[in-house]
């Protein structure tokens, strides 16, 4: 069974929460309810857990074999809006992510460039998530803060090391 999680990021906040939860679903439940009630002042029932449970995803995994990795590189002098750019994909589109982890380089011999490396479980979801209507409106913004067009490298998974 796979690890669930819920991660306050992707929630519409008033305080701009952080808290992410992993674990067995039926523990992230109840851990997301508590805090819920804790921090943001809601009040616990089926309402509420109902909503909690549309924000479960997959836990982020080690990747294997199989899995698909996207290579964006991009220039921009504006890398703070990108931030806030991807910051906010990552909010709008909440539990539809199929992306399960990223990480974002800065280059240090070239200034201004950038490469975000991007893990989906297959290629086929990593289609689903360029097909939301939330990444085409990302891209298009991204679009109008970079220094010329971004390329992408699209890498099937053979083989992956965890320590």
């Amino acid at each position: 069974m796979p690890r669930r999680m819920l991660d306050c990021r992707e929630v519409p906040s008033d305080n701009g929460c952080t808290l992410t939860l992993t674990g067995e679903e039926a523990e992230v439940l109840e851990a997301g309810a508590a805090h819920a009630v804790a921090v943001h002042g809601h009040t616990d029932g089926e309402e509420l857990r109902s909503g909690l449970r549309a924000h479960l995803r997959d836990a982020p995994q080690a990747t294997g074999a199989g899995a698909f990795v996207q290579l964006i590189e991009f220039r921009t002098q504006q890398y703070d809006e990108m931030d806030s750019l991807i910051d906010g994909w990552m909010s709008e589109i909440g539990a539809d992510r199929t992306a399960r982890w990223m990480v974002m380089g800065r280059d240090l011999d070239r200034d201004g460039t950038y490469v975000e490396v991007v893990e989906f479980p297959s290629a086929e979801e990593a289609k689903k998530n360029s097909d939301s209507p939330v990444t085409t409106a990302f891209a298009e913004k991204m679009t109008g803060i970079c220094d010329g067009p971004a390329s992408f490298r699209n890498l099937e998974v053979v083989r992956a090391e965890t320590p």
